[in-house]
């Protein structure tokens, strides 16, 4: 139990409490804490940077006037009262299979302090700057690639194309860093970068050359190995690079050319649809966590112009991720999640000098996509007011969200963490999920 739950045992005791208070809190302690009968699942993170607005894509406020409410409309999904932008018809068909948080706020309107909230559920020490790349605390993703092992070699976490200011793995160490996609799939010639045999080197002299560095590293070393010698650090991303090199399951995962054409073209043929699919082989390779990073949702300017074009590709791809892995029965299991640091304001804005409306940062409302994991779908969690200013109903924080995450991945969010000097972190100072989606 936790001390809370101890704690009120103790005063239930006192105000006349009796064996079935004890049992009640049991349950309640049990449903709380991550069993261990329950199936892990992976996630794959659509981190969309920059700050999607949440009044264009699933908090429409139609009867909202004009300089709010914008220029697109809602429609309805396949779920009763429950609508989306008319630019994402293909999510409004499956709205089932994934619910929509409406109701998470924080107090970190830009995006250096946003990004490292969202991506870590603990708020930066310090005030830090838009431009800032800060990381305090480890990522959702180095969490997961430290709790828990992929197989064949492959590593825990992956990153694509690049990794997300505040994605790393701070005080975890380098081995726990993400695994960077950086080419494009989408391209006939596509390869991992470094994980494949150069053409003129045949298995045998690899092999040989593996032995010699093998007996250099039987050398003697000095320093202590637990202070996070950088050396060590090398050595393990070496030996990660040989594994994934040797392993047929590795390279297998990375075969996007082996998948059917019709697959590849759902997905859409650009680099972040074939990055989706990517995705996809990995975590059903087994990968607990992977990134999607989507740049370019930071819409001071021209916003509806330029999403009436974005919003149709994405709704094609992420619809389709979602449905693939249903049909494949990997969807209970894994989690698909589209955010970014927050949201925008209601009150269209044109910056000095700009004649197209856009909107700035805002963190008092924000909108999150979340399928899969064992989680219902079809549900609208929480409301935010008339004019999309404040999430008003059932209001929810960072801490909330990365937790349901981490009991999802099967990790404990109320573990207490040590630094190389000792320094206790907790890994969430609320870890309490968002109960509709467990």
């Amino acid at each position: 139990m936790h001390r809370r739950t101890c704690l009120q045992l103790g005063l239930a005791g006192l105000a006349g409490g009796s064996f079935v208070d004890l049992l009640a809190l049991r349950r309640a302690a049990a449903a709380e804490a991550p069993g261990n009968d329950q199936p892990k699942s992976n996630c794959i993170l659509i981190w969309m940077d920059g700050g999607p607005s949440h009044l264009e894509t699933f908090d429409l406020k139609p009867e909202a006037p004009m300089e709010i409410r914008g220029e697109f409309r809602p429609i309805n999904t396949n779920v009763p009262g429950m609508q989306i932008c008319e630019h994402l018809p293909q999510l409004a068909k499956i709205a089932d299979k994934y619910s929509l948080i409406r109701s998470v706020r924080h107090n970190q309107a830009n995006h250096g302090s946003g990004n490292h909230y969202m991506m870590t559920g603990a708020p930066p020490r310090i005030p830090v700057g838009c431009g800032a790349f800060v990381s305090f605390h480890p990522s959702l993703g180095s969490v997961a690639a430290y709790e828990r092992q992929a197989p064949h070699g492959l590593p825990s976490y992956f990153s694509m194309p690049n990794m997300s200011r505040s994605g790393g793995p701070n005080f975890l160490g380098a081995k726990y860093a993400p695994f960077v996609v950086a080419n494009d799939p989408n391209h006939k010639d596509f390869h991992v970068r470094d994980v494949e045999l150069p053409r003129d080197l045949p298995p045998d002299r690899f092999q040989s050359r593996r032995d010699l560095r093998q007996l250099v590293d039987r050398l003697p070393r000095y320093g202590d190995p637990q202070a996070n010698d950088p050396v060590t650090g090398y050595d393990e991303n070496v030996q990660q690079g040989y594994n994934l090199i040797m392993a047929p399951e590795a390279q297998k995962a990375f075969d996007i050319h082996s998948e059917p054409e019709a697959v590849r073209d759902a997905y859409g043929r650009n680099g972040f649809g074939q990055r989706a699919l990517m995705a996809r082989r990995l975590v059903e390779a087994g990968v607990p966590f992977v990134t999607l990073y989507d740049g370019g949702w930071d819409h001071h300017r021209d916003i509806f112009n330029v999403l009436s074009k974005r919003l149709p590709t994405w709704d094609q791809t992420v619809a389709a991720l979602i449905s693939d892995l249903d049909q494949r029965g990997l969807l209970e299991t894994t989690m698909v999640i589209a955010l970014g640091e927050f949201g925008r304001t209601p009150k269209i804005s044109t910056l000095s000098g700009e004649s197209t409306p856009g909107r700035d940062h805002w963190a008092n409302a924000m909108s999150i996509l979340f399928a899969g994991g064992g989680s219902r779908g079809g549900q609208v969690i929480g409301a935010t007011d008339r004019q999309g200013h404040a999430a008003v109903e059932r209001v929810l924080s960072p801490e909330n969200y990365v937790s349901t995450v981490y009991r999802k991945l099967g990790i404990d969010p109320n573990k207490i963490y040590h630094t190389p000097s000792g320094r206790p972190a907790h890994l969430v100072s609320d870890h309490t999920p968002i109960s509709e989606l467990m």
